[in-house]
């Protein structure tokens, strides 16, 4: 039976405006370098290492939000690291790897992980989670990179991220999830040509292969909603061979 004095509790905070840190520890570079990226466009600070007999020190040195902790890695598995850094780091702990048996995820949660992610994940699925567990040990999770604040407002037009909600006029305008977290990320980032590659890794944490409509679809959608004339668009306009550019005043 646990002990009261073994019990892990959350860890007060004083609220910040800093950006929550989160310690990747993942051999693969690829895909380190995707889940760095797609976390930050989130408006997280990352660091990263790739070994695990390297990682208890700097998790412990530095004592990060959050540790998201691969199971198989160099020098030392993520059971030893999370092993070695319980008695240290009062902090969550996030496993991600690609093995999905049954023993070594309790295994991994005896060791004190607290939630357990299988490989492949869903860009959107690991960011949910990671807010989760940041809400469940008191830490607020900060806004999205593109603004500090809840809400963005451009003359007749206003976002709110906070209440997923967009108004033009004074009205509301039916978006999806989709379409708020595009919209949000062009007019955060008003007057700055983003392109399809850029939008659709801080999106979906991937890299555009030429191929994928999915952007374009999501924008001709949004300018169907909100612009006067969709097939001449002025707020948000295409820049032929570069990207999109969302044009703050002429709301």
């Amino acid at each position: 039976m646990l002990r009261s004095d073994q019990i892990r509790k959350p860890i007060p905070r004083t609220v910040s405006t800093a950006p929550n840190h989160l310690f990747l520890v993942e051999d693969d570079r690829r895909l380190a370098a995707l889940i760095s990226e797609y976390l930050q466009g989130q408006g997280f600070r990352i660091s990263h290492e790739i070994r695990g007999d390297r990682a208890p020190s700097r998790i412990l040195d530095t004592q990060p939000d959050l540790v998201i902790l691969d199971l198989m890695l160099p020098g030392l598995d993520g059971h030893g690291v999370c092993r070695e850094i319980r008695a240290g780091y009062p902090g969550p702990v996030m496993m991600l790897t690609a093995r999905d048996e049954d023993l070594d995820q309790v295994l991994g949660l005896e060791l004190g992980a607290d939630d357990y992610v299988v490989k492949p994940v869903q860009p959107r699925v690991l960011l949910a989670r990671v807010r989760a567990l940041l809400r469940r040990f008191g830490q607020a999770a900060t806004p999205p990179a593109t603004e500090d604040r809840d809400e963005l407002h451009f003359n007749r037009l206003r976002l709110s991220y906070a209440t997923r909600e967009v108004h033009l006029d004074g009205n509301l305008v039916e978006v999806t999830d989709n379409e708020l977290e595009l919209l949000w990320l062009l007019a955060g980032r008003a007057g700055e040509i983003l392109s399809r590659d850029l939008i659709l890794k801080r999106l979906r944490g991937i890299g555009y292969d030429g191929l994928d409509r999915s952007v374009d679809i999501a924008i001709s959608r949004l300018r169907r909603k909100l612009e006067p004339d969709p097939s001449r668009p002025i707020g948000i306009k295409t820049v032929r061979g570069k990207g999109y550019l969302f044009v703050a005043d002429v709301w």
